[in-house]
């Protein structure tokens, strides 16, 4: 039998090892941002189009490179950050595998140009495909423009697989924000399709946050600030009242490099618990400070995951620094040591006569006989529902009353029916009545809308105000009159019958929330999920108390849906319980 094992060609191990390094657009952009902050650039400029399958192109102001270098850049593991392993353990730079510029040319048409201060030409290389097509001199500002063309067009399953373009350009736009957040001493501009969408000059942190992620954060950030011999701390964190549905706005930043790290994360949870609803998250930015030789950042080609020398440690410091600087802003519960618990009370403040309290009893009631109740029994014992019998009709025979309805916990309506008992989630149930009735407007000429007396006008982040002006369309349809406003900014006059007094802020932003949970979904219908997140946003919450005609109302419009049976994300809307089984529970 002849060998099977070989050397695979350069073209194919270098697509594979481009693959780990390179996912989609958003990981080109990522590695070409760091080298430009390794070359020590103070202004960088992104442009992008077709949502980075046409271009990604970043231009700097850094040290540039020669002639030699700017060809060396290209090969595989070649890298002026590294000189032996001993290196690997004291990292400062953002880049050091020397695998982005080989992994990127090995997918995509590159052409770099560059150059020193010091030299009076620069140098222009094209590559595609590993493959050096021109290496000549040219004129160039100093510094270095790498720019990235037809992402994947040597590979087309991988090309294929690419998301939408708007899941594409939010990605890009995320990596962007990651880096940005980290040095807010360096000035960046984001161009898309020749629009500019981030404009950040030089300036501290908060500011940096700030022109990022809208105005409205001026008052959300808290900051945060740790120093000690194993780790320094510093950034901000979102106020408690404005904890989100989603975790888009979780950030963690090890000597500057965005990191993952769930440990960390349940550190700054637990500082926020008791603060917020089990549903929502905290946002947090939080940069890490610690001593190169005490952490691993080679241990994911990407380096977003990390390993901590000292992690017990650094996640109690976290988790302190966080509870402190909750505390400080008054935003956590606090005890008073010189009084005692319970309801303050001044004896001084009472003038009559204290009197011993009495407990009246009848002592003829007995809970277990079936006569009469005693008269005015309190509240907590009289029934919840008149004539129960009539509810819950014996086994094979049809109740009196189905009209009768309870509800539970201000959450579950139960109803008898003829084959046992009904139980409706409302929230669950509503979700479905809405989900269906927006669809329905989506098939409507002139949807109803109605004006409303003071236009709101909405302040967005460069992300929201992206992803509201590619789902503009669908949220005039169902009513909304709603028109740009400036840069990042839309106004609102009108909105669908029915919402006029709806928050319309907390409304926008709960879709964009869910818009952004459902993500991927965007590739499938985007008016699927805009009815899905709009009804969520709208539908009735546990806690709610119903009258017994807005029951019988919720249940008729239930079973009138053309999918009852299940809320828009697969949730069950209703259980019957059997007669059988119910008596099989008392056996």
């Amino acid at each position: 039998m002849s060998d099977i094992i070989q050397l695979l060609p350069d073209g194919i191990a270098n697509q594979i090892a481009a693959g780990e390094v390179i996912q989609r657009p958003a990981s080109a952009l990522k590695e070409l941002l760091e080298n430009s902050i390794d070359a020590g650039a103070s202004d960088i400029h992104v442009i992008i189009r077709d949502a980075g399958r046409t271009l990604i192109q970043v231009t700097d102001n850094g040290c540039g490179m020669s002639s030699t270098d700017a060809r060396m850049s290209f090969e595989r593991h070649a890298t002026s950050k590294i000189r032996n392993a001993q290196d690997l353990f004291a990292i400062r730079t953002m880049g050091f595998r020397g695998e982005a510029l080989a992994s990127i040319v090995a997918v995509a048409q590159v052409e770099m140009k560059t150059k020193r201060v010091e030299d009076e030409t620069g140098t222009c290389i094209r590559i595609e495909g590993s493959e050096l097509r021109e290496q000549a001199l040219c004129a160039c500002s100093n510094g270095t423009s790498i720019a990235v063309k037809n992402l994947f067009y040597n590979v087309p399953a991988r090309r294929k697989f690419l998301k939408s373009d708007q899941v594409e350009l939010r990605n890009l736009m995320e990596e962007f924000q990651r880096i940005g957040i980290a040095h807010p001493e360096l000035s960046f501009t984001f161009y898309n399709d020749n629009r500019i969408i981030y404009q950040l000059p030089a300036s501290n942190q908060k500011t940096r946050l700030i022109n990022i992620l809208g105005s409205s954060y001026l008052d959300r950030l808290v900051p945060v600030m740790e120093d000690t011999d194993v780790v320094k701390i510093s950034g901000f964190i979102g106020k408690p009242q404005f904890a989100r549905k989603t975790r888009g706005e979780q950030y963690f930043f090890a000597n500057r490099r965005y990191i993952r790290h769930p440990y960390l994360h349940h550190a700054v949870e637990e500082a926020f618990q008791e603060l917020i609803p089990d549903e929502a998250f905290p946002s947090y930015f939080i940069m890490l400070e610690v001593n190169p030789a005490n952490i691993d950042v080679n241990i994911h080609p990407t380096k977003i995951e990390v390993n901590f020398l000292h992690q017990q440690i650094i996640y109690s410091i976290v988790r302190a620094a966080v509870k402190k600087a909750l505390g400080l802003h008054n935003l956590s519960p606090s005890l008073d040591f010189d009084q005692e618990p319970g309801l303050p009370y001044d004896p001084s403040a009472y003038k009559g006569e204290i009197k011993q309290p009495t407990i009246t009893i009848n002592p003829d009631y007995n809970p277990f006989t079936r006569g009469t109740p005693p008269d005015n029994p309190p509240a907590y014992k009289r029934p919840v529902v008149q004539k129960w019998e009539k509810l819950y009709a014996p086994h094979g025979q049809e109740a009196e009353d189905t009209s009768h309805m309870v509800q539970i916990h201000d959450q579950y309506i139960v109803s008898s029916v003829k084959s046992g008992i009904l139980l409706v989630d409302q929230q669950a149930a509503h979700e479905r009545i809405l989900f269906e009735r927006y669809l329905r407007l989506f098939t409507q000429q002139k949807p109803a809308s109605q004006q409303i007396l003071y236009p709101h006008t909405l302040h967005l982040s460069p992300q929201d105000f992206e992803l509201i002006t590619s789902i503009l369309a669908e949220i005039r349809h169902i009513g909304f009159e709603i028109s740009e406003f400036g840069r990042n900014m839309y106004i609102i006059t009108g909105v669908p019958s029915g919402m006029e007094d709806t928050d319309i802020g907390e409304l926008i932003d709960a879709m964009l929330e869910n818009f952004k949970k459902n993500k991927d979904d965007l590739v499938q219908d985007k008016k699927i999920n805009f009815a899905r997140s709009l009804s969520r946003q709208q539908a009735l919450k546990p806690g709610k108390k119903l009258s017994e005609a807005e029951m019988n109302s919720l249940i008729d419009e239930l079973f009138a849906c053309d999918a009852p049976e299940m809320a828009p994300d697969g949730r069950k809307t209703f259980v019957i319980l059997p007669f059988g089984e119910l008596a099989q529970r008392f056996k």
